[in-house]
């Protein structure tokens, strides 16, 4: 019954792109749309803009020294009010989280008076991306539209194995959304692909960073940079979540940092420290990879990971943390043994499926025959934000959806939960442009061009 509401659902938002260009041939001159839950999306818009692998006349793989977006322009949209979407899953809600795909792919294949449809949708979200691709493609076929829809797991998944057939088998380790953990699309494609490639079976590890692109992204239940003690409505790891637990005998592993109120406590009359809570996205970081090598002890892996894929987008923006805290871990000891060895190589590969993305993108165009020729406009950047017309919203005091708003929710409900606003500088927080200047420049360039 799920898999016809869910069909039934993708017909009424899809049969709502009127004026989308369907039965037609597509406009090379139109944008290519990039999705993502939240911002962590460009980080595969930044792979696009500064790509070079491939020769811009001929199509050839191999640099040439000009970009291979270079003609193109694009349309960015992140569904911040409705993010995380890794929680759905955990809240029995990826009805609800397919509904809210939907209606941002209707967004991109609508033409307004602010902006033009789209030609091309590349989904720069791993979770959206497990729930809800096929049936993307399969409805716009259905329906008659030629929109290519790319994702990004088989991108991150070619690369892992690519690593794995040079340097040897080891464990891979996928660190993604909780939803995307629990949707199985990486196992589900690695083991597909290495099968085809003739490999032997993998060794697979998952784990769900709960709370990390929340935290990014600043979600209030995650993280509030203005926060100087524990509180209620937080809902990350901790001395209490039944379900993420803080191991108080494995502080020494964590080492969270307890500098500027990155890491709270709630204290009792004696001082003693009742609730821990994580406040900073390099704990949220700590946490989970801990917890990962914890479970890998437990499960007696026999191979150490020496690949580890970044399976949500916002994750590349902590790779210098990752990195070093794996390498922490490596020469971690308890009881003067080293208790991570087994499970670590000396050297783990972070896999950025962004790159990937971008390649199959650019191969996407060609095969499609939508390489711009024509002539470019600016490229745009959208948002959402709760649509506060709504009588029944619910807000945090940071202006966004609460927690229990947000997934108390229903299917079906047809409601306009949302509002598409141009990036700007009150729903977007200034260390989150710090951050993409720094580490997204590009991208950053060309978002300060909308101001």
């Amino acid at each position: 019954m799920k898999y016809h509401y869910f069909l039934l659902a993708l017909a009424l938002f899809i049969g709502s792109f009127a004026n989308a260009q369907k039965g037609s041939v597509l406009k090379k001159s139109l944008p290519i749309g990039v999705f993502d839950s939240g911002t962590g999306g460009l980080t595969i818009l930044e792979a696009m803009l500064t790509l070079d692998a491939f020769n811009n006349t001929t199509g050839m793989p191999g640099a040439d020294g000009k970009p291979d977006f270079s003609s193109e322009y694009f349309q960015y949209l992140a569904d911040q009010a409705n993010m995380p979407y890794g929680n759905y899953a955990a809240e029995k809600k990826t009805d609800l989280l397919k509904e809210h795909i939907f209606k941002n792919m209707a967004y991109f294949l609508q033409k307004f008076e602010y902006k033009p449809d789209v030609k091309m949708i590349v989904l720069a979200c791993n979770t959206a991306t497990a729930y809800a691709l096929e049936d993307i493609r399969n409805k716009l076929k259905l329906e008659g539209y030629t929109v290519p829809v790319l994702g990004v797991i088989d991108a991150g998944s070619k690369a892992a194995l690519e690593y794995q057939q040079r340097n040897g088998m080891g464990t891979i380790g996928v660190f993604a959304t909780a939803g995307t953990v629990a949707s199985n699309g990486y196992p589900r494609t690695l083991q597909l692909m290495a099968k085809a490639k003739g490999m032997p079976e993998l060794s697979i590890i998952s784990q769900g960073g709960a709370g990390l692109a929340e935290s990014i992204d600043h979600d209030w239940s995650y993280f509030v940079d203005t926060i100087t003690k524990a509180r209620a409505d937080y809902k990350g790891p901790s001395l209490k979540n039944s379900v993420y637990i803080i191991d108080t005998t494995l502080l020494s592993a964590y080492k969270f940092d307890k500098s500027n109120n990155n890491l709270l406590c709630e204290y009792d009359d004696k001082g003693s420290c009742l609730d821990m809570q994580l406040n900073a996205p390099s704990n949220y970081v700590r946490y989970h990879l801990v917890s990962l090598l914890e479970k890998m002890l437990q499960q007696k892996t026999a191979k150490p990971i020496n690949t580890l894929i970044l399976g949500c987008t916002h994750y590349p923006y902590m790779r210098d943390t990752i990195a070093q805290v794996l390498k922490e871990l490596y020469n971690y000891k308890s009881n003067n043994e080293y208790r991570y060895r087994s499970c670590l190589a000396v050297h783990v590969e972070l896999i950025d499926p962004a790159v990937e993305t971008a390649k199959e993108a650019f191969i996407a165009l060609r095969v499609n025959q939508l390489v711009n020729n024509i002539g470019k406009s600016k490229n745009q950047f959208f948002i959402t934000i709760p649509n506060v017309n709504l009588k029944e919203v619910k807000l945090q005091p940071d202006g966004w959806f609460t927690y229990e708003y947000k997934y108390g929710r229903v299917a079906g409900a047809n409601k306009q939960y949302v509002s598409y606003v141009p990036f700007d500088k009150k729903n977007i927080t200034q260390s989150s442009y710090n951050r993409f200047q720094l580490v997204l420049p590009n991208a950053y360039k060309e978002i300060t061009k909308t101001f």
